[in-house]
Order: C-alpha cells, then structure tokens, then sequence
C-alpha cells in the first residue's frame, strides 16, 4: 500500500520584472552555442572538401573520419559515405554537392520540429538522467520558459537522496519565481511526488515538473525505483507522466546515446533535451540519438543562464553545425 506523506511548500513572491530576452536572434544564440563543433565539423569539412574541388574517395574517406569524430554515428556516417562513393562512381562529385548531401541526411534523421506540448492541466512532467548531466540547472531552465509562455508551474524536488539537491533546486526554483514542494531529508522520492501531483491537481497547475534522483543507468534497483515514481505519477493524476525527458549531457558523446537506450528501455521516453551544448565539440549526438531510439529532441541547453533552452529546431541546428561564420 502506498503511504502517504506530507510535503512541505515553498512559495517565492513575484519581485523581479522579468526581462524578454527574445528580442535576441534565437538563431545567433543557437550558432554560437554550437561554435566548438562547427570548429571541429564545418571547419574540417572545408578544409578537405572546398565547395569548387572534385571530390576523390581519399577525400570522402577524410570526411568519414571527421563525422565520426563529431559523434554522428556510425550508421549514419556509413549512409553518408555510401552514397557519397557511389556519385563518385557515376560521375563527378563536388565539394558543394557533398555538403548538400551530408545536410539532407542529417535533416531527415533529425526530422521536424518536436518541441514540448502541455496536452492537459496538469501536464506531469518526469525529469530523469544520470549524476551530473545537468538536470537542476535544466529544470530551472524549464520552468522559466513555462512560465514566461503563461504556465503555472510546480516543480517536485524528488531527488531526496543527494544532499543538498533541494537546496540546489530551490534556488533555481526562485530565479524562475515559480513554486517548489518537497518532503523531509531522505523521504520516498515516490511520495513527493505523489504529494506534488495531488496539489497539481487540487490546485489547478498547468504543469508540473518532478525531478529525480541522479542515477547511474547501470544499476537496476534505482532503475526500478524510477518505475515505481512513474506508477504512482499514474495514481494520483491518471496518464501521468504526460511526457518523460531524460536529461543528457551533450559534453559525453557516445556515452549519453548508451545512457538513453538503457533509461529508453526501463521507463518509456517521449523526449530528450540535450545540456551543455555550447560545451561541446560533439553536438552530433543529436543525430545519432534521434536515429537510434527515435526518441525526439525538445530542447537544448545553450548556455548557463536561465533564459539558456530553447526548443530544437532541427534546420537550425543542422546550419549551426555545418554554416561557416560569415
């Protein structure tokens, strides 16, 4: 049976005028957020296929490498390159025709826009990753922008585990001027949230963001506790959780694909919003996430400031990679 606890709230008061920053070309934010791996891409991409030059298969072999090491994938740059030997042999390939096709491939992996929908009220949101990835600072991030498109927002403070984790998402939850529930030191990360969801209800929120605990995708029973959380999401608002974003850190290439196959498997994920993104020489993992679980990318972290996610437009985000600076 499920026990019942009761949770403290935290209420911060409306003080500060909020600024718009979206008179700030979102594009130009997104292109120099993804300046390291245009410099490790686009750069390199240049350097061995210039837009007038005849492309040789030596040339399509240095490409491999460079999409390899940009994190694309390996399938994906197979495709790529398969295709791009292929022109060769039946005529002449150029530099310019190469990046046509590099781009053509990348937008219909990336596909089309998929950014978050609050579908009914309130719209329970589980946040979920591994230590480190990002996930306090990204739901801070998160209720800002909820809130700033006219939401009233809840966040839960589910990670009762780590210390200092409340205090850390308090203090995003004030910047973002929203609302913040949590249980006592230690408490079952369950029964906060189960709490958080009751006054979501009762209390007409839009939307609700429940963090959890970081944890290694590598250790079943925390893995199970995390299915557990999802049960009882269900059993105080039915259909909840509306929508399951797991957290990566774009910074950890390859590694964050095998951290999203193995939460993909122990709770269902309907999107991904990749962190640190202007940390990172490696921002095609996008790419190569979104082919292997076909999970979508809703936003991206761009920057350390709470205006800093934005919804991922996979064309601009494709141009960020492969556009020289002008």
């Amino acid at each position: 049976m499920f026990h019942h606890r009761a949770a403290a709230i935290v209420k911060f008061t409306y003080i500060n005028t909020l600024i718009d920053f979206t008179s700030l070309p979102m594009f130009k934010r997104l292109f120099e957020s993804l300046k390291n791996t245009r410099e490790k891409l686009a750069g390199a991409i240049r350097s061995v296929i210039p837009l007038g030059k005849k492309l040789s298969r030596e040339d399509i072999s240095k490409l491999e490498e460079i999409l390899i090491g940009a994190d694309v994938g390996v399938e994906t740059t197979d495709e790529i390159v398969s295709e791009l030997n292929e022109r060769i042999r039946s005529g002449e390939l150029l530099g310019k025709d190469a990046l046509n096709i590099l781009e053509r491939h990348l937008l219909e992996i990336l596909g089309k826009p998929a950014p978050l929908v609050i579908t009914q009220k309130p719209h329970i949101i589980l946040i979920v990753g591994v230590n480190g990835t990002g996930k306090t600072t990204t739901i801070g991030k998160l209720a800002y922008k909820l809130r700033r498109e006219g939401k009233k927002v809840l966040v839960a403070a589910g990670d009762t585990f780590r210390a200092a984790a409340t205090d850390q998402l308090a203090i995003w939850a004030q910047r973002a001027e929203i609302e913040m529930i949590h249980g006592q030191d230690g408490a079952d990360p369950a029964s906060v949230v189960f709490d958080a969801a009751q006054k979501a209800s009762a209390k007409e929120f839009d939307v609700l963001i429940a963090d959890t605990a970081g944890r290694l995708h590598t250790k079943k029973n925390l893995m199970e506790e995390l299915k557990k959380i999802a049960r009882v999401c269900g059993k105080a608002v039915p259909g909840a959780p509306h929508d399951t974003l797991l957290i990566i850190d774009a910074t950890t290439g390859q590694n964050g694909l095998s951290q999203a196959e193995v939460f993909h498997d122990a709770i269902p994920l309907t999107g991904i919003i990749l962190a640190k993104l202007d940390g990172t020489a490696k921002g095609g993992i996008a790419v190569a996430i979104r082919r292997k679980l076909g999970t979508p990318i809703r936003a991206i972290g761009i920057g350390e400031k709470i205006e800093d996610l934005e919804d991922f437009l996979p064309e601009d985000y494709v141009n960020g990679m492969l556009e020289e600076s002008s």
